[in-house]
């Protein structure tokens, strides 16, 4: 399937192909996403969106038309449940349906579910079971856009879950211990930045920080005088003046270390843990230069920018050249496009 990340600032997508357990990239497409035409990862335009899917599919071979996607944020709520073991799916639903209300602060009518047992609960020997829900007009929101375009949806995932999904994508560029450890991702969006703990091919823990590469943006606007457009552009390719570094890349940079200490230490207290081994950076602006090193400094913990595709073959309709350097953006996408190949949570 194709993984098809819908962002605020672009739509990207990725196709793989696996073989003997190695993957190749088989399609890559970004598309800018006009301004404004969705809101903290929501869809206000279903139209704009669908026009820019449209754009992107027009990158890429006719043939392709099986999609995943997924939600985020608000949007989504995530619980771990205990059921009785003896329950098969049928009757897990049905037991779920039954204590939804209680579970999701929403009318049912108004929610699309899934669950998913993840194991035994070593303390009472109840199944583990992973409940999650979204509204579904934040769903259909997604599913129409797609099929405007002239996909089909075949899966709508969870961004955390795909996030998760795709760092041992990335565990070569970390010590040989990195499955073992905890990872910390932190993909940096447009408006929101979403912290993932992930331990092997376990999401441990979520969190979205209300902050993105657009508090960048928009600094460089007022700083230089420019317009959003010029901005962006700007700050994509690095058409800064020298002083820049310190007027707005620097505290940019520290407000970020700012959102991930407070938020690792949010983690750190709840889980009773003393720390996370290593921290992983995807997302457009994620790779401003210096950031990887500033956080390993400030914070001691071992921190690399994200290449999924760095181990990957490529294939010939994938133009690495042109995509090769943004592969740092990409986690969410490959991470959706690895739904392809075998089941996984939600």
């Amino acid at each position: 399937m194709l993984g098809v990340d819908i962002g605020s600032h672009s739509i990207k997508a990725v196709l793989l192909s696996q073989q003997a357990g190695h993957y190749k990239v088989e399609a890559i497409a970004i598309e800018p996403m006009p301004a404004d035409v969705m809101v903290d990862r929501d869809i206000r335009d279903i139209e704009a969106v669908s026009q820019a899917i449209g754009r992107l599919r027009r990158q890429l071979d006719k043939s392709i038309r099986d999609v995943a996607t997924a939600v985020s944020g608000a949007q989504v709520i995530s619980k771990v449940i205990l059921m009785n073991p003896e329950l098969d799916d049928d009757d897990l639903w049905r037991q779920i349906e039954l204590d939804a209300e209680s579970l999701i602060p929403y009318p049912l009518h108004e929610v699309s579910l899934d669950f998913e047992v993840q194991g035994s609960d070593s303390r009472t020997g109840q199944s583990q079971v992973l409940l999650t829900a979204a509204r579904t007009v934040t769903v259909q929101s997604r599913v129409s856009a797609l099929e405007q375009a002239g996909f089909v949806t075949k899966v709508v995932d969870v961004e955390s879950a795909s996030l998760s999904r795709a760092v041992p994508l990335c565990y070569a560029q970390l010590p040989a211990d990195a499955m073992t450890k905890r990872v910390a991702v932190l993909d940096i969006g447009a408006s929101l930045t979403l912290l993932c703990i992930v331990q092997g091919d376990q999401l441990l823990y979520s969190r979205d920080l209300a902050f993105g590469g657009l508090h960048y943006t928009n600094a460089i606007a007022a700083f230089y005088g420019k317009t959003p457009a010029e901005a962006e552009r700007a700050k994509q390719l690095f058409d800064l003046p020298p002083s820049a570094s310190f007027e707005v890349t620097a505290p940019f940079q520290t407000q970020l270390l700012q959102q991930l200490r407070r938020a690792l230490q949010m983690y750190l207290t709840t889980s009773g843990v003393e720390q996370v081994d290593y921290i992983l950076l995807s997302g457009g602006s994620a790779c401003l230069p210096g950031l990887a090193q500033l956080l390993a400094d400030e914070l001691a913990i071992h921190t690399v920018l994200a290449d999924p595709l760095g181990q990957m073959q490529w294939g010939a309709a994938a133009d690495k050249s042109r995509f090769a350097g943004q592969s740092c953006s990409l986690l969410i996408a490959c991470g959706l496009a690895l739904r392809g190949f075998s089941p996984c949570h939600l």
